[in-house]
């Protein structure tokens, strides 16, 4: 019938903590309230309660439009709705200064628990359960709302794997996978904590500064309302809304790897803010993301290092533990693999290691698991680009017809404690339009602090330092 999902909640879960490319599910969420929260709802649910809005240019240089050189104002959705609409209102209001022909606002990154906080009955309308999480809702799940334009810098997110709805109007996704992150040129300034961004525009690729952007490969897809997007553990992500209004639900789901990523954060934050903070001021460099309340002393850095490493080794001691349980066969411990997924499905997992699905089990049957994915209407690989076409970012995927026919604290993004904005109200242009990793006046041959910062946080350096710091702690 109908109303049959196409996945059990323990199929999609395997899907979700197996499957190493991105992809669509479809007809899986056709009874969640949620799927009815266009902006029109939204703006009488919150009721003239205003919200941060980011605020960019919609022509694009070669340059990304890091958050660091947007505008940022507070505003109703109601009023959100009037400027986007081209209302004579909107002369006088929060929006005033930006005229909608040339910018877009984006009202991205708003943790639904703290934005109902007082209507927590709403939370229920996300059911990530239907995707084998059971207990995650709107509570565990963070809300996007843009104009069109609206976009999303190149990035990886450094812990866990993604899971995105598709509520209104229609998100562009560029995915580079994580072996193309050389081409990409990472960088972490702008600094945020899980986020490794891009230098690169991939929608407007600088070739002759980012050559190598040329090798990597772009897998493009246009998700619609009522689909789910997967986004694998460290893929890149440029996203942009193409409609008048987009809404997105999101929900990052915690890996076992995400212990050692913490550990590598740690470490990166320590550095970054180290040498950013001896940087003199007036260099003018707004090296700080918005989402980042403030540059933390190395004393505090040490400590959240020193707990990053004690939750590692306290979960790789319970994995080990688990492990250690006798069993004969091959096939012994697979069946047990599968019964420690179904117990901690059901909480019974080690206190900080909840929601994690250990790689015992899966890695030896990688492979096999892979081939018996079950791609068709209701799971649809996003595939890579034609190779003369992929560094452009773009072309859509050859899959887009086919997904029209289906429409139907301190952790970083995984916990909302640290994430705060700050806020602009005056009619500046989002300037700074400087390049991210240079000052106005520097040379083209001279080194900035920004070129060394790149070097040695670089993710392969930052991963090697990782491996030696925890080799030398478990000794």
């Amino acid at each position: 019938g109908e109303d049959v999902k196409p996945f059990t909640p323990e199929k999609a879960k395997e899907i979700v903590m197996s499957l190493q490319q991105p992809a669509v599910f479809c007809n899986m969420v056709g009874d969640w309230p949620a799927l009815h929260w266009n902006v029109k709802y939204l703006s009488t649910v919150l009721d003239g309660k205003t919200i941060q809005f980011r605020i960019g240019l919609k022509t694009m240089d070669l340059v990304p439009q890091f958050e660091t050189r947007c505008s940022y104002v507070k505003a109703t959705l109601e009023e959100f709705l009037a400027w986007n609409s081209g209302q004579p209102s909107c002369l006088s209001g929060p929006f005033s200064c930006f005229e909608h022909s040339k910018y877009w606002a984006y009202a991205d990154y708003k943790y639904i628990a703290r934005l109902f906080e007082d209507k927590a009955e709403i939370f229920q309308d996300v059911r990530w359960s239907d995707f084998g999480f059971p207990g995650r809702s709107g509570k565990e799940s963070t809300l996007w709302i843009g104009s069109e334009g609206a976009n999303t810098p190149c990035h990886l997110d450094s812990y866990g794997c993604n899971l995105v709805l598709q509520v209104q109007g229609r998100k562009r996704w560029h995915l580079f996978p994580p072996g193309d992150t050389s081409f990409l040129y990472p960088t972490r300034i702008p600094y945020e904590e899980s986020s490794v961004f891009s230098k690169v525009n991939v929608a407007k690729p600088d070739l002759k500064r980012f050559p190598e952007f040329r090798n990597a490969t772009a897998h493009v897809v246009t998700l619609s309302p009522g689909q789910v997007l997967l986004i694998p553990r460290h893929w890149w992500h440029y996203v942009e809304s193409i409609d008048s209004i987009t809404v997105s639900i999101n929900s990052w789901i915690e890996l076992d790897a995400d212990h050692e990523a913490r550990v590598e954060e740690a470490i990166t934050r320590t550095v970054v803010c180290a040498i950013k903070s001896a940087e003199n001021p007036s260099d003018g460099d707004v090296w700080l993301n918005p989402t980042e309340v403030e540059a933390t002393s190395h004393e505090i850095n040490l400590q959240y290092l020193n707990k990053a490493v004690s939750a590692y080794f306290k979960c790789q001691k319970a994995s080990m533990s688990e492990q250690a349980r006798p069993s004969s066969t091959g096939a012994e411990q697979v069946t047990s693999a599968s019964r420690k997924r179904k117990k901690r499905q059901a909480g019974r997992e080690p206190e900080g290691c909840k929601l994690l699905t250990h790689e015992f089990g899966f890695s030896t049957l990688k492979a096999e698991k892979f081939q018996k994915i079950p791609f068709g209407p209701h799971l649809i690989q996003v595939l890579p680009q034609p190779q003369e076409t992929s560094s452009t970012g773009a072309v859509e995927s050859d899959y887009r017809d086919l997904l029209h026919e289906n429409e139907g604290g301190h952790f970083g993004k995984l916990h909302c404690t640290r994430k705060q904005l700050v806020t602009n109200n005056d009619c500046e242009t989002p300037a700074n339009q400087m390049d991210s990793d240079s000052s106005p006046n520097a040379s083209q041959t001279a080194l900035s602090t920004n070129d060394l910062l790149d070097c040695l946080v670089n993710p392969h350096v930052i991963s090697l330092v990782a491996q030696l710091l925890l080799e030398r702690t478990g000794v």
